[in-house]
C-alpha cells in the first residue's frame, strides 16, 4: 500500500456570490473526485439536448439543480487529491457555521482558498473572512480573483482588485509577498488546472500549482502534551479508559499525566489506536488510553490531560479578543453564554469589556464600551462559572480558541491572550 498523501484541511472563504461553490466544483471535476458516472450521466444528457460541447459548467448547473430538487450528490466528501497533498474541504455555506466548524471542529483549516469576484472587488463579507481567517490562525492563504472571464480577462481591472486585496491581507497582518494571486474563471476553467490562453499577461501559477506549493503544517510535538477528553470509558478487565484526541505533544506509555480541572493525577499504562497498542501518540492521534490510579467517576468530557509536571491550565478568569459574529440585539456585562473551547462546553461571564477593536485591523477604537453588537471586535475580560482549562493562544493556540453559543447559534469566536490561574494544588 502506497503511504498516504500528508493531509491538509483547505476553507474556501470570500462573499457569498463570488463563486465559491464553483470554485470547489471545478477542484473536484480538475482533480478527478467527481465520480466518472456522474459526469458520465451529464454527458449524455449534453448531447441529447444539442449541447454537444460538453462543459463544466453544465455539470455545475445540472448538480444545481438537482440539489434544488433535494437530491444531493455527495461528490466525494469534498475530497480531492494534487500531486501533494490529499485535501478536504471545509466548506463554508454561511459563515457562522464555517466560524464554529473551525473552532470546535476537527476542521482546523491548515490553508485558506480567498474567492474574490473580479467586477465586485472587495466586498465587507471578503474583509469578515479575511480578518476571521487571521483570528483563527490560518496562516497560509491563496486568493483567487475569479469571474475574470465577467471583465474580458481586463489585466487593468486584475491589478486593480489585486491591490484592495493586498492592502486588506497586509492591515490583518498576512505579508502579500508570501501569497499567490492568481485571476481565473472556475466557471471556464481559467487558471485553475492549467494556464489559460487568456490571460497571457499572467506569468504566475494555477490554483492547483498553488495547492501543490502550500507547506505541510508541522505537528506540534515540541509543545507539552494536551489531549481534551472526548468521552470515558470502563472497560471489565482493564478499568477507566479516557478517549480524544492529543492536540498537542506526545503521550507516551509510563507518562505521569495530570487531569484539569478534575485535579487527578495517574499514569499511563497503556495507549490504544485503531485497537492497536502503540508506545506512543502525536498530534492528530484519536487514542484509547489507560491510567493506572484514575477511577471512572475521577474525570469526564471537557477534562484536558497533560503531564503531571506542566499540566494544563485552569483559569479562574481570562482576557480574550473576541469577534461578535451575530447577537439579536447588544452583547453586555453580566452576559453568561455557553463557551466550546476543545471539549469543554461551559458557561462563562462576561464580566468586563476592556476595549472596542477596529474589525479590519485591530486598532483600539473605544475604552470600555457599554455593549457589543453583530460585527464588533473587542477584548473582553471572561469568568468560567465552573472550573475549565483554557491556554493561552500564543502557547498552545490548539487549546486557546473558543465558540461562544447562545439560543442554538453561534455568536462570537475569540482567543485566548492572558489567564489569572485557579490555584489547583
Amino acid at each position: 500500500m502506497a503511504a498516504e498523501k500528508p493531509h491538509m484541511n483547505l476553507a474556501v472563504i470570500g462573499h457569498i456570490d463570488h463563486g465559491k461553490s464553483t470554485t470547489v466544483g471545478r477542484l473536484l471535476f480538475e482533480t478527478g473526485a467527481v465520480p466518472p458516472h456522474i459526469i458520465e450521466g451529464f454527458r449524455k444528457e449534453a448531447e441529447s439536448k444539442g449541447k454537444g460541447s460538453f462543459e463544466f459548467a453544465w455539470v455545475m448547473d445540472s448538480l444545481k439543480e438537482e440539489r434544488e430538487r433535494g437530491i444531493t450528490i455527495d461528490i466525494a466528501h469534498k475530497r480531492f487529491d494534487t500531486d501533494k497533498f490529499y485535501f478536504t474541504v471545509v466548506d463554508c455555506p454561511g459563515h457562522r457555521d464555517f466560524v464554529k466548524n473551525m473552532i470546535t471542529g476537527a476542521s482546523q483549516a491548515d490553508a485558506a482558498l480567498l474567492v474574490v469576484a473580479a467586477p465586485d472587488g472587495v466586498m465587507e463579507q471578503t474583509k469578515e473572512h479575511v480578518f476571521l481567517s487571521r483570528t483563527l490562525g490560518i496562516n497560509q492563504l491563496i486568493v483567487g480573483i475569479n469571474k475574470m472571464d465577467a471583465v474580458k480577462y481586463d489585466e487593468k481591472r486584475y491589478n486593480e482588485v489585486k491591490e484592495q486585496l493586498s492592502q486588506l491581507v497586509k492591515m490583518v497582518g498576512y505579508k502579500p509577498d508570501a501569497i499567490s494571486f492568481i485571476p481565473m474563471s472556475s466557471f471556464m476553467g481559467d487558471n485553475i488546472a492549467k494556464p489559460s490562453a487568456n490571460t497571457p499577461w499572467y506569468k504566475g501559477p494555477t490554483v492547483l500549482d498553488a495547492l501543490n506549493a502550500l507547506t505541510e503544517p508541522e505537528k506540534p510535538t515540541n509543545l507539552p502534551m494536551r489531549l481534551p477528553i472526548q468521552d470515558v470509558y470502563s472497560i471489565s478487565g482493564i478499568g477507566t479508559v479516557p478517549v480524544g484526541r492529543v492536540e498537542t505533544g506526545i503521550m507516551k506509555k509510563g507518562m505521569k499525566v495530570s487531569f484539569m480541572p478534575a485535579n487527578k493525577e495517574g499514569e499511563i499504562k497503556s495507549i490504544e489506536m485503531h485497537h492497536e497498542e502503540i508506545p506512543q501518540a502525536l498530534p492528530g492521534d484519536n487514542v484509547g488510553f489507560n491510567v493506572r490510579g484514575i477511577g471512572k467517576g475521577d474525570i469526564r468530557r471537557g477534562d484536558v490531560c497533560g503531564p503531571a509536571d506542566v499540566p494544563p491550565t485552569v483559569a479562574d478568569e481570562f482576557i480574550a479578543q473576541v469577534v461578535v459574529l451575530h447577537h439579536p440585539s447588544a452583547l453586555t456585562v453580566g452576559y453568561t453564554p455557553v463557551f466550546h473551547c476543545h471539549t469543554a462546553q461551559i458557561a462563562c461571564t462576561f464580566v468586563e469589556l476592556q476595549k472596542k477593536l477596529d474589525p479590519r485591523t485591530g486598532q483600539v477604537k473605544e475604552e470600555n464600551p457599554t455593549f457589543l453588537k453583530t460585527g464588533d471586535a473587542a477584548i473582553v475580560k471572561i469568568k468560567p462559572t465552573r472550573p475549565m482549562v483554557i491556554e493561552k493562544v500564543k502557547e498552545i493556540p490548539q487549546l486557546g480558541r473558543f465558540a461562544v453559543r447562545d439560543m442554538g447559534s453561534t455568536i462570537a469566536a475569540g482567543m485566548c491572550i492572558n489567564i489569572t490561574p485557579k490555584q489547583m494544588r
